[in-house]
């Protein structure tokens, strides 16, 4: 059956409502799952201003009613529309109070599109802005990362040769616990916090693999990327809320050319925290 031409594809969302700002997005990621751009509706209700913000998209913005001021290297202007070039670094202002513009973004605005120079504490206008966005389904997330093929999984140096001189395929110790599923990560710095957090009491040498995703799932091994989850009864660390990591949902095989592409020593201090993992991180 042929689709319409015209469909509805969502609805408009208030994004942010915060000490008289509101911000309301009627086309984008939050509203209607849309990234090629963004169309919001602005209302500012009193004297205020945005911090410093530097941009990685173009940006139109149309003042309908009030007046905003674009702070580009002291160059001070109220304006009725205006573009901006991705990669401009500016800072709005809002002198008269109230205030209403629509700002236009290609591709759509995302937090980490739009740096905004806040200190160290992140304020409730981001916080919020990043929950609506990281609010992605489970499909959505496993197709942004559907390109990622070389993963990594850390393991005890002995239980990975012990099961190579047998031609077993390999499984952690906490697999049947962890839903029957192997561990790991496609960015191999995070090992370290994540082998710190786990394993420091752990006695003897670690590894780290290097395994391709495409060979696995050509085994019928599949990977998908989630939420950080427990390893046995030990809970994730709350940092890692954030991040999505590679689930294998199977064991790893030993014995198979093409699957383990390479492997690295992990380093560790004489009371067991992780340092490194050699000739792959610093």
């Amino acid at each position: 059956m042929k689709s319409s031409p015209i469909r509805l594809i969502g609805q408009s969302i208030k994004v942010v409502d915060h000490e008289g700002l509101t911000i309301t997005e009627c086309i984008g990621n939050a509203s209607t799952s849309i990234d090629d751009l963004s169309l919001a509706l602005v209302n500012v209700q009193g004297p205020t201003s945005e911090p410093w913000l530097t941009i990685h998209y173009d940006e139109y913005m149309h003042v309908t009613e009030g007046c905003l001021e674009l702070h580009y290297e002291l160059d001070n202007k109220s304006l009725n529309t205006v573009f901006i070039a991705k990669g401009t670094r500016f800072q709005p202002r809002f002198p008269a109070g109230i205030t209403k513009y629509i700002p236009v973004c290609l591709p759509a605005f995302q937090p980490e599109r739009c740096i905004r120079e806040e200190g160290t504490e992140a304020s409730n206008v981001s916080k919020k802005l990043k929950e609506l966005h990281s609010k992605l389904t489970a499909a959505e997330v496993n197709e942004k990362y559907n390109r990622v093929d070389t993963i990594y999984h850390m393991c005890q140096k002995k239980a990975w040769e012990d099961c190579k001189s047998q031609r077993k395929a390999y499984f952690p110790p906490t697999f049947v616990a962890d839903g029957k599923m192997t561990h790991a990560t496609s960015v191999p710095g995070r090992l370290i916090s994540t082998a710190n957090h786990f394993y420091t009491d752990s006695v003897g040498d670690w590894i780290c693999l290097e395994l391709n995703r495409g060979g696995l799932e050509q085994l019928g091994i599949v990977t998908v990327f989630e939420a950080a989850m427990p390893v046995g009864e030990k809970a994730a660390d709350g940092k890692w809320e954030d991040f999505v990591f590679p689930h294998i949902y199977g064991g790893i095989p030993t014995h198979l050319e093409g699957i383990v592409t390479n492997i690295y020593e992990m380093v560790r201090s004489n009371d067991g925290t992780f340092l490194s993992i050699k000739d792959l991180t610093g």
